[in-house]
C-alpha cells in the first residue's frame, strides 16, 4: 500500500510556491475589480451630467374662444416650468468611496 502511494502521480501536491502565485493572482484580481468598479461609477456619472444638462424648461400657451357677444365657450390655460439646478448638477457632488478614515483607540 505505502509503495502504491509513492507510485501514485495521480493527485497535486499543494507548494509554498504555488498557494504565492495563488495569493499574488487573487490579490491582483481584486485590485483589479475596484479599478473596474471606479471606471464603470465615473462613466455612470459622465452620462448623468450630461442629462442632467439638458434644458427640461417648456411652456405652452392658453387659448380660448370668445363670441362676438363678448362671451367666452371654451378657455385652456397655459403652463410652464422652468428647470432649476439639482443637488448633482454639474458635478457638485462626489459619486465615489469616501476617502479612508483611520482607526479610533481600541
Amino acid at each position: 500500500m505505502m509503495k502504491m502511494l509513492l507510485n501514485d502521480e495521480a493527485g497535486f501536491i499543494i507548494s509554498a510556491e504555488l498557494v504565492l502565485v495563488a495569493t499574488l493572482l487573487v490579490i491582483g484580481l481584486i485590485v483589479g475589480l475596484s479599478e473596474v468598479q471606479h471606471a464603470v461609477v465615473s462613466e455612470l456619472n459622465d452620462v448623468a451630467e450630461a442629462i442632467g444638462s439638458l434644458n427640461q424648461c417648456y411652456s405652452f400657451s392658453g387659448f380660448s374662444k370668445v363670441d362676438s357677444g363678448g362671451r367666452t365657450h371654451a378657455n385652456s390655460f397655459g403652463s410652464q416650468f422652468y428647470d432649476t439646478v439639482d443637488d448633482c448638477d454639474n458635478n457638485q457632488c462626489q459619486i465615489a468611496c469616501d476617502a479612508p478614515l483611520s482607526e479610533g483607540p481600541k
